[in-house]
């Protein structure tokens, strides 16, 4: 299993960074070589999305579906938690959302997961949990900057 935590201070409210980070195709935005694309909008639990990361012509698709969607409110985080059901992806991920002040605020992003053929890819997970947690950490870098400049 890889395990995957980041964490970044945010410029915005936590309803605007509840709403950035909940519309999906913006993934595509601070997500390297992956395009973030919508299969089913049910504006809450059950949306399906896709990631689709490639290298050229080379690539692979990650569909998602949120299991859990509650926006922060007064007093509490918020949490979305998504179901990783892809033929090389598999696992579970989220994020958190919490206020700090009235205009800043923190996410954590995690994910659970492992890759496929895992015969192959369990000896490199040291190796890929490390460099994921680097990649969403540049991530939530990349998603506060575009908040900072709103």
């Amino acid at each position: 299993m890889i395990r995957i935590r980041a964490c970044g201070a945010m410029p915005a409210s936590a309803d605007d960074v509840w709403a950035l980070l909940t519309d999906w195709p913006s993934h595509s935005r601070w997500i390297p070589a992956t395009t973030v694309t919508v299969v089913e909008d049910t504006g809450g639990v059950g949306t399906r999305f896709v990631g689709r990361s490639h290298l050229g012509p080379i690539g692979f698709d990650d569909p998602m579906t949120v299991t859990e969607l509650l926006p922060p409110s007064e007093g509490r985080a918020g949490r979305c938690d998504i179901l990783k059901t892809g033929r090389v992806v598999l696992g579970t991920a989220g994020f958190s959302v919490e206020a700090d002040s009235p205009s800043t605020s923190t996410v954590t992003w995690w994910e659970d997961v492992t890759l496929a053929p895992t015969r192959l890819t369990r000896y490199a997970e040291p190796l890929i949990e490390r460099a994921g947690t680097m990649s969403f950490a540049k991530v939530l870098h990349a998603a506060a900057a575009e908040l900072a400049i709103r």
